[in-house]
């Protein structure tokens, strides 16, 4: 069936993160420039979830081009299964709140290594290859082009120095030589390609029968998306109507929070090594992961259909922009709001084809695939061991979805919602492949060396004897120190702890000397921000 397009203020968590009132460098939740947004960890337990019997779509649904988007019929078809994720969404959300402030996050991370991240996180891309795969075909030739794009832009092009004019306070106007493909690689090519389809499908060099190879390619398949979208609308909580909840999708999405978790906590540790700031303390990761259960929260009520969680991505950008100030992403997490609000821009993106789409996931979930097993680095790879663990994980994680998929008939307890439960659980590649290598790795006998875990505890020690840690990710306000200090309150999990540094001086980070350049100086740092 095809799905609308939503738009939504559901980035607005990216401002409880990093937002600093005033011209103080305040924030209420990790306080490092790192931007939140839709993430892949809940699209398999959601597509899981909606793969039941009961949410399976009708069959007039399935040709696009046969169905009238606007009949109620319609309409009421696709909204119930957004209230169903909704519920879904806002339940898991809640544990993922309790998990963060009440501390149970940092207590857990002694027992996650890098053997039950990798499965976890690369589990998270491995198992869309099938739907990728149909996007692409839909077009291989645009796909191709779309693939060629990115991987020129993104690995031949990257050091390539474009002229760009630009303002700043200081030079005022002048040009500037920046990196440009490799810092908008995904969106230069796929931006590329869109225009091509458009002057494709205007020449008619598309073909125009629904049923003809390369139809799908065309921008105008969904006109009707663009020309019916209001110009300007605020989503509301509840817009689609009483969010319904249920046993298997509260199950499923809890298994997409927990690869959520496990994701962010990584890109914590990378954002502030490449900001320069100390590793993170546990009242920072308690602190960042409640907020971003309660930004699940919120996109669940709005009715996004999908959850919040870090962006790696934009992790990677600050390294390669050099820019490592709150204000860039609040004004990025602004301009998200927007588009939000501006119904006609969130449609035009419903326009992309989706072969060009198929040819950006084939890139970015194979990236996604190569994150999680980077995380091997830290683990000794010649142990049999850990080929074990990490092989046998992830291979079931493949293995076993896809038989339960095909055989949905051989769960049978004679309880219904724990039939559910159990589908949902056992068709999310990574809850089957995260939870047997955290098993695994936890029981069967191997040195701390072995199973990586020197290494993945030296970045935790490291964090506990900065002595500037108070001054990143301390409460606003001298909230802990000047007010508020009381002895007692060092006891609460996600509060700064005063032992830890001392008193707070609010400033931003600065980036490390890296490469031979010097850190940013705040001459540079402010004609930096006018730039962006």
């Amino acid at each position: 069936m095809d799905r609308p397009t939503i738009t939504s203020t559901a980035t607005s968590p990216t401002a409880l993160q990093t937002l600093r009132p005033g011209t103080s460098a305040s924030s209420w939740g990790f306080r490092l420039p790192i931007l939140q947004g839709g993430t892949f960890a809940f699209l398999a337990p959601s597509l899981a979830m909606l793969s039941l019997p009961a949410w399976k779509c009708p069959e007039w649904t399935l040709n696009a081009t046969q169905v009238n988007v606007s009949s109620p019929e319609f309409t009421e078809e696709w909204q119930k299964r957004i209230r169903e994720l909704q519920g879904a969404i806002m339940v898991a959300s809640c544990v993922q709140i309790i998990v963060g402030f009440s501390g149970l996050i940092g207590f857990l991370m002694r027992f996650i290594g890098p053997l039950t991240i990798a499965p976890t996180i690369s589990l998270v891309a491995l198992p869309l290859f099938d739907s990728a795969g149909n996007d692409a075909g839909i077009h291989w030739g645009i796909s191709a082009m779309t693939i060629f794009l990115i991987v020129l832009f993104s690995q031949y092009l990257k050091n390539v120095q474009v002229p760009v004019p630009v303002y700043g306070q200081v030079k005022k106007c002048h040009v500037s030589k920046l990196y440009l493909f490799q810092i908008f690689p995904v969106l230069l090519g796929l931006s590329i390609s869109w225009i091509l389809c458009y002057v494709l499908t205007v020449t008619n060099a598309f073909p125009s029968s629904p049923s003809a190879y390369g139809y799908l390619a065309r921008t105008d398949t969904k006109g009707s998306v663009l020309s019916q979208a209001p110009w300007f609308r605020v989503p509301y909580p509840g817009q689609w109507g009483l969010p319904t909840i249920s046993l298997a999708g509260v199950f499923g999405i809890i298994a997409g929070v927990i690869s959520s978790m496990v994701e962010s906590v990584g890109d914590y540790y990378a954002c502030a090594r490449l900001v320069g700031a100390p590793p993170p303390p546990k009242h920072a990761i308690n602190r960042g992961i409640g907020i971003e259960g309660l930004g699940c929260l919120l996109a669940g009520a709005w009715g996004t259909g999908n959850g919040t969680t870090s962006y790696s991505e934009n992790v990677g950008a600050l390294g390669i922009t050099r820019v490592g100030s709150r204000m860039v992403i609040i004004a990025a997490g602004c301009v998200l709001i927007l588009m939000g609000i501006f119904g006609k821009i969130g449609a035009a993106f419903a326009t992309i084809p989706s072969p060009v789409i198929g040819g950006m996931f084939l890139v970015m979930f194979g990236v996604i695939t190569a994150v999680g097993i980077s995380n091997l680095q830290y683990v000794d790879m010649n142990s049999s061991r850990n080929l074990f663990v990490f092989g046998f994980s992830i291979y079931s994680g493949l293995t076993i979805p896809n038989w339960v998929n095909k055989n949905p008939e051989r769960i049978q307890t004679g309880i219904l919602q724990l039939d559910q439960v159990v589908q949902v659980l056992l068709t999310t590649g990574m809850f089957v492949g995260g939870f047997l290598g955290f098993l695994l790795d936890n029981t069967i006998p191997g040195s701390q060396e072995e199973r990586g875990l020197v290494a993945w505890s030296q970045i935790h020690e490291d964090s506990e004897e900065a002595l500037d840690v108070l001054e990143v990710y301390n409460f606003p306000f001298g909230i802990g120190t000047k007010f508020c200090a009381a002895s007692w309150l060092r006891y609460i999990p996600f509060w700064p702890k005063p032992e830890s540094g001392g008193e707070a001086v609010e400033r931003e980070p600065h980036l490390p000397e890296e490469n031979g350049h010097a850190s940013l100086g705040a001459k540079d740092k402010v004609d930096i921000e006018t730039r962006m």
